[in-house]
């Protein structure tokens, strides 16, 4: 090969690179979640494989990004962790057009390359300047060959105006009314498409506390995520400290960290599921510790057992939870629970367990106590727990805590009253909670209290630390005295 003809190859090759990185200068999406700073959180939102998922966050964490960047994935059938298909349809739902105008919509454009858009159809404005005027959708060229379409939607237009499509995802930008909500998932149903949400949640306990927070319907494709700014890896921590000195203790639950926040506030908000619910695993027959019991018949019986590591990590690993049932019933589940674990018992056979004092009091229909008849069923209840309110709230939240690293509780995911009850406890009138839906709560609270507190007991020194102690303290009074 003559040296002209390498030149020219070179040179080729040259201007090839050089368009490739002109175009990825331009291309947002090929920057999105990459190099030295990477936003975990937006990557467990798009690897998650639910239909039905959604990011509580505050404001600036991230969160309309990933929902923007998740619409361009599936528009382009670019998706890193999905199948994708050739062409889908979908629609962006804002609160307002205004809004889509501001947010939704331009974060769209940003990460939709010029030369993907096939055509732009406006409701108001020009489309040679889209980001200016109001968009009615975008068709957008599918890496396989087809056509892909984004159509946009607000809130402000009625229910009546999102009948209907046939879709294949939904992107919700803040909390839609749920009338417009259920709407769309019968939009996607057809398809089995999916629905996304990302949210700060101002508006007290809405539809999304119940249903998607809460998922009290047990639907299995929910999914949800927490973002808050110290998640964001682009805010620094000079910004962070000047936004949270703005706001008040209500306003950080939700503005900050995405939190459903009620005029009453929630007794554990150290709580997140993504950090204290964990996978169910076999329990070395050395960590186990005890049982608690909050004793009913009408109302439900809770009762769980507490398991303790060698670092003094407690974990939540089975939970019985039943209303309406006698003592025999109970007595008789708890009794199946500990041979389904091996769970420990004394010399007689006989399980032990703390139970709230209340067991001790005779009802005029009965001669005897709860506690009683649990111990004439071989199963010897504790009623010597403390119940003091107050202190033992202060104790859980001990436990929940991790601002000063892990936390000290962890509770398995087949828990499900006791993660449920977490969720839902909130400060009444006269700083006491909401007597409601905290059976579990109670004896939870009992356990903990009823734990030894932790003294930390400093190791014996060696002679070798200690001769280099009397040596520093000799080194420093020669210091001194010259």
């Amino acid at each position: 090969m003559n040296l002209q003809k390498t030149d020219s190859i070179i040179k080729a090759v040259q201007r090839i690179e050089r368009e490739q990185k002109r175009r990825k200068s331009q291309d947002s999406l090929a920057r999105y979640n990459t190099g030295e700073k990477v936003h975990k959180k937006q990557l467990a939102f798009h690897q998650s494989k639910k239909r039905n998922r959604w990011v509580f966050g505050g404001n600036r964490s991230g969160k309309t990004e990933c929902g923007a960047v998740e619409c361009v994935y599936l528009a382009r059938g670019v998706h890193p962790y999905k199948e994708n298909k050739n062409g889908v349809s979908g629609w962006v739902v804002s609160l307002s057009a205004q809004v889509q105008r501001d947010v939704a919509q331009k974060k769209i454009l940003h990460y939709l390359r010029k030369d993907w858009i096939e055509e732009i159809v406006m409701q108001s404005g020009r489309k040679d300047a889209p980001e200016s005027g109001v968009i009615d959708f975008i068709r957008v060229k599918n890496v396989f060959g087809g056509v892909s379409q984004i159509g946009f939607k607000s809130c402000d237009q009625g229910r009546e105006k999102f009948q209907g499509a046939s879709l294949d995802f939904v992107w919700f930008d803040e909390e839609p009314p749920k009338d417009i909500y259920l709407e769309c998932r019968m939009r996607v149903m057809d398809k089995r498409g999916e629905i996304f949400g990302t949210m700060t949640p101002l508006k007290g306990l809405t539809f999304t506390y119940t249903d998607i927070f809460m998922n009290r319907k047990n639907d299995p494709e929910v999914w949800y995520e927490f973002m808050e700014w110290s998640d964001n890896p682009y805010l620094s921590t000079e910004e962070i400290a000047l936004m949270e000195g703005c706001l008040d203790e209500g306003q950080l639950q939700s503005r900050r960290f995405g939190k459903f926040a009620p005029s009453e506030g929630l007794v554990y908000p150290e709580f997140e599921e993504s950090v204290h619910v964990i996978d169910p695993f076999p329990i070395p027959k050395e960590w186990q510790d005890n049982i608690s019991i909050d004793p009913g018949l009408n109302n439900p019986l809770s009762a769980h057992w507490y398991a303790v590591d060698f670092d003094d990590n407690v974990y939540v690993v089975y939970e019985h939870f039943a209303a309406g049932k006698d003592v025999d019933y109970h007595a008789n589940e708890i009794k199946r629970i500990c041979d389904l674990l091996g769970w420990k018992r004394d010399g007689k056979g006989r399980i032990c367990a703390l139970i709230d004092s209340a067991a001790n009091q005779r009802t005029l229909s009965g001669i005897k106590s709860v506690a009683e008849l649990f111990y004439e069923r071989d199963i010897l209840v504790n009623t010597d727990v403390d119940k003091d309110l107050f202190s033992g709230i202060a104790r859980v939240k001990s436990y929940l805590n991790t601002k000063n690293g892990l936390p000290n509780l962890y509770i398995f995911s087949s828990c499900v009253n006791l993660i449920r009850e977490l969720k839902s406890y909130f400060w009444g009138n006269g700083d006491v909670p909401r007597k409601t839906d905290d059976h579990c709560l109670d004896e939870m609270r009992y356990y903990l209290a009823s734990r030894p507190k932790k003294v930390a007991v400093l190791p014996e020194k060696t002679a070798i630390q200690k001769d280099k102690e009397r040596l520093w303290r000799k080194v420093k009074n020669m210091r001194r005295e010259g």
